[in-house]
């Protein structure tokens, strides 16, 4: 397509290799971070995300939450509709559906275009630049906006009205927590039966059950290796919204609260910033589980 200044706010540990990966694709990039020294080093930055939006017309969202996002647009304040008005919000991040209906409605009453684009994946995908992203929202936006995502995603998929594209990546990610969960119990069971971890790993990634997510989680729970690609804190805040959205609709999801309840005490004991496989840490035997 062809556009001005891309605006990229929000440069945690997915939003950064992902707007890195749209500089180095010759993208003309402006980017803003709360955290101003991240920025530098992924394009020219701006210290007032004000800025930024007057600078760009499409502006990309990675940011952590609900509140996040609507304190970087300003909704609900006056400066809300003239920051947004022209200009193509690309919303990112995983949020509530509700959240993302609202937010679409008012942005479209203060003349902006909105489109939904969650993505399922972890740092190591985002690095990579193979991403899977999940559209919904009016079509002629998305096409407008579609080939900006190349760089950072291998799949784009339309959903259809918004919010399916947010009720696309949680019903993605209801699967992943039970992957990786179970996965986790694997190897709790291995070991406490006096197994070897890599031999465990070895069987797995030969069979059926090969995947992408074996090749990456595997390894970190042979090593005990608890740096995160996907947090425990960030996994909890999803099986959250897929707890809520699950009673919304009247649905039982017995291996979500059975997963919920985990990573609620795993954050509880003090690993809530490491990868989602310390969820080992709460099978261990109780006199084991000690905050760091």
């Amino acid at each position: 397509m062809s556009t001005s200044r891309v605006g990229f706010a929000g440069l945690g540990s997915m939003g950064a290799p992902m707007a890195l990966n749209l500089a180095r694709a010759g993208i003309p990039l402006l980017v803003w971070n709360r955290t101003p020294g991240k920025a530098e080093e992924v394009a020219e930055a701006v210290d007032d995300v004000a800025e930024l939006f007057a600078r760009c017309e499409v502006v990309f969202l990675m940011l952590k939450d609900a509140d996040a996002v609507d304190a970087v647009l300003d909704r609900g304040r006056p400066a809300f509709a003239g920051r947004v008005a022209g200009r193509t919000i690309v919303h990112l991040g995983t949020t509530a559906p509700e959240h993302s209906r609202g937010l679409e409605s008012d942005l479209v009453a203060a003349g902006a275009k909105y489109v939904e684009a969650p993505v399922s994946g972890s740092r190591i995908p985002a690095e990579a630049g193979e991403l899977v992203a999940m559209l919904a929202g009016d079509p002629g936006a998305i096409d407008e906006i579609r080939e900006l995502l190349g760089p950072m995603c291998r799949e784009t998929v339309r959903c259809g009205p918004v919010p399916n594209g947010l009720l696309m990546k949680l019903a993605v990610n209801v699967h992943l927590t039970a992957v990786v969960t179970g996965l986790a119990e694997a190897f709790h069971f291995a070991r406490a039966h006096g197994l070897e971890p890599g031999l465990l790993a070895g069987v797995l990634g030969a069979g059926q059950l090969a995947s992408p997510i074996l090749r990456v989680k595997a390894p970190k729970l042979v090593e005990e290796d608890f740096a995160p690609q996907a947090s425990i804190a960030n996994v909890l805040a999803n099986v959250e919204l897929i707890a809520a959205a699950a009673a919304e609709a009247g649905l039982a999801l017995p291996l979500i609260e059975a997963s919920r309840a985990l990573y609620a005490e795993t954050a509880r004991l003090g690993f809530g910033e490491e990868d989602m496989v310390a969820v080992v840490r709460v099978l261990k035997p109780l006199k084991a589980l000690e905050a760091p």
